[in-house]
């Protein structure tokens, strides 16, 4: 359901938005877990890549601005006890995707290098506090390497190249929460879905001038907000004309706009917006029914020779329970962004 963010632009909308009265953390194109292992090695800010998405050639080289090694543990964001009633926001589908099956191989302690955008909460942030990139990437990883024998090495990229990135084989895998299409599947390969997830429209408390899709669609003079490059603009591009539909360059800067009252609502996915709400519960809420489902997946250069072995960790996972775990954690009220 997925972008280019410095870490000084994510640090600077975590304020933006403190300021506001809580911190925020989005994207598609468009569920206690082991800690995630890495490194998050930087020097001072991280540094955009200038290049357009469409220009990626298979001799480009990306330079990454950020990476994890499998040296230091990542600190869980949301702590869980025995009285917190969880509801998860997402629902895994055992009908939405094949599951593959069989023995699990090992990779001998192979890296593999996983590109994130660290600024689509709940799947990738950065701590303020710490520097590092946490959330439901980084643990899933963390656990399919385990898995597999494997160490992830996290790399931070654009949404807006990352799948051509992948695709000429710049990165192993791409995180992210990549919603699964046909036409990106003439590109890259997908893994298995992970998880099923609803686009959802994203309000201010206490929205009264509309209740549902239909009636937002009905009164022209209402904007919708959302990210360029996702699944979740092609969806709105689908109900609305462009005029109605401000695209933002990443997701927390749309759900500022949200705030800010420059735009009337928010489509995205439930599993981000539940991270927006539980920071700013007396300004944002979910309203309406889902418009529209959609599997997320990982995805590798047409080749990879990952794509198997992955699977096969998803699988294990959904079997062991894992995938809800880290749902539990990351894609219920439980969850909120780490704030300074």
């Amino acid at each position: 359901m997925r972008r280019l963010m410095t870490l000084a632009l994510v640090s600077t909308l975590f304020a933006l938005l403190t300021a506001c009265g809580s911190s925020t953390g989005g994207q598609t194109g468009t569920p206690p877990a082991t800690a995630a292992t890495g490194t998050l090695t930087t020097t001072s800010a991280l540094t955009p890549s200038t290049a357009p998405t469409n220009a990626l050639t298979a001799t480009d080289t990306l330079t990454p601005t950020t990476a994890l090694t499998a040296t230091d543990t990542l600190t869980p964001t949301t702590t869980l006890t025995a009285t917190d009633t969880l509801t998860p926001t997402a629902t895994l589908s055992a009908t939405a995707t094949t599951t593959t099956t069989g023995a699990l191989p090992d990779l001998g302690g192979r890296e593999v290098r996983v590109t994130v955008e660290n600024a689509y909460p709940p799947f990738n942030y950065v701590n303020p506090k710490t520097g590092k990139g946490e959330g439901w990437d980084y643990e899933a990883w963390a656990e399919i390497c385990r898995l597999l024998n494997c160490k992830p090495v996290f790399l931070e990229s654009s949404w807006e190249g990352m799948i051509q990135a992948v695709s000429n084989g710049q990165f192993d895998v791409g995180a992210d929460g990549v919603t699964i299409t046909p036409d990106r599947a003439k590109q890259v390969a997908f893994s298995d879905g992970y998880i099923q997830v609803n686009q959802r429209l994203l309000v201010r408390t206490g929205e009264k001038r509309f209740t549902s899709i239909e009636e937002f669609i009905a009164n022209e003079k209402l904007l919708l907000g959302t990210q360029t490059g996702t699944t979740n603009y092609e969806t709105a591009r689908g109900l609305l004309p462009e005029k109605r539909i401000p695209a933002f360059e990443q997701f927390p800067f749309a759900v500022a706009a949200l705030i800010n009252g420059d735009v009337d609502a928010v489509i995205m996915d439930e599993t981000a917006s539940q991270g927006y709400v539980g920071n700013n519960a007396d300004k944002l809420e979910l309203l309406g029914k889902p418009i529209k489902s959609d599997a997320l997946g990982f995805i590798f250069p047409k080749t990879s020779d990952l794509v198997q072995p992955v699977n096969l960790a998803i699988a294990e996972m959904r079997t062991s329970g894992k995938l809800d775990e880290l749902a539990l954690k990351y894609f219920s009220s439980a969850f909120k962004l780490p704030t300074n």
